[in-house]
């Protein structure tokens, strides 16, 4: 398995994804619109970056993430927005290496820590963290207002 970084070639497959992680959170498994994709990820001010995971041509998995500041005084954090591994890749250290990677990524941009938030009800997401040693943050609430 190797862990790269995605190039404007890989937004089709990206888009793919998307579509599989809408259906695993109960909706369409419809690909995300791949205008979108490429004005997100390649265009003149990327949102995020993702990182493959892949066996040979087979993508196993992504990791989108970016970078948040301040994180502690005038730091710099790594913010995973998404971890996904496809249906057919799962429970074979997928995630492990992409978590690994993102770790690397981070010490390399020299950031304080890896941030990220799991859903309540998605118990094999929690089980994944805490037996990387990860553990929930108390004092924090999710917010979001849509546009």
């Amino acid at each position: 398995m190797e862990i790269t970084q995605a190039t404007e070639a890989d937004a089709e497959i990206i888009a793919t994804i998307l579509g599989e992680i809408e259906a695993y959170y109960g909706g369409d498994n419809a690909p995300g619109d791949l205008a979108e994709v490429r004005a997100a990820l390649f265009g003149e001010r990327p949102a995020a970056t993702v990182l493959l995971a892949r066996d040979g041509a087979e993508v196993l998995g992504m990791a989108s993430y970016t970078f948040l500041w301040p994180a502690a005084g005038a730091e710099t954090s790594l913010y995973l927005k998404e971890l996904y591994v496809r249906a057919r890749a799962r429970r074979r250290g997928v995630a492990r290496a992409l978590m690994a990677k993102l770790e690397a990524v981070a010490t390399e941009a020299d950031c304080s820590r890896v941030e990220w938030t799991a859903d309540a009800d998605n118990p094999s997401a929690l089980a994944f963290y805490e037996a990387l040693g990860a553990k929930p943050q108390a004092g924090k609430i999710f917010y979001r207002s849509s546009l």
